[in-house]
């Protein structure tokens, strides 16, 4: 049995903030702007762990990780995707595939595409060619192309593993 999970996040960038590394992907990449967020702002890594949850009908990340909770207050997304992916095999799956589309303006993502799929398929534990990012501008429009922040769509194909 196969399952399909969609996912999707936004970030702003903080506008009283300068020059930094942000985390996309697993990875640190230069911008011109931290992402306002109540957890590290992994948008690329909250849009999979949310395409991993509506696969296995287990909500979304919000629900397990409320940004009302202290407790998860600059959280590594690395390590709540990593907490999800242990909730999918549980339920006895394994990860297919994910394709994931970053939509920014800004940072320039050519050079970071390839590290984010490698540093994904380490901590899903899965090869590198089951994970594959894309990033796209939207040629200066909406929120996006303004600068003011990322906008992800991640998508996973689950397989129940065999028994």
């Amino acid at each position: 049995m196969f399952r399909i999970g969609h996912g999707y996040d936004v970030h702003k960038f903080d506008p009283q903030s300068s020059e930094c590394l942000i985390k996309l992907g697993g990875i640190d990449v230069p911008s011109h702007q931290a992402l306002l967020a109540h957890s590290d702002g992994d948008v690329v890594l909250h849009a999979l762990t949310d395409a991993l949850l509506g696969a296995i009908a287990k909500g979304d990340i919000g629900e397990h990780f409320p940004d009302t909770d202290e407790q998860w207050k600059g959280a590594d997304s690395a390590e709540l995707l990593v907490e999800v992916y242990r909730l999918v095999t549980v339920e006895g799956y394994r990860l297919m595939n994910a394709d994931i589309t970053i939509a920014a303006q800004a940072p320039r993502l050519k050079d970071y595409k390839r590290p984010m799929a490698e540093r994904i398929a380490e901590l899903l534990g899965t090869a590198v060619g089951n994970i594959n990012v894309k990033a796209t501008t939207t040629e200066k429009l909406g929120f996006v192309g303004r600068k003011e922040g990322i906008a992800v769509d991640a998508v996973c194909l689950l397989e129940k593993s065999a028994t």
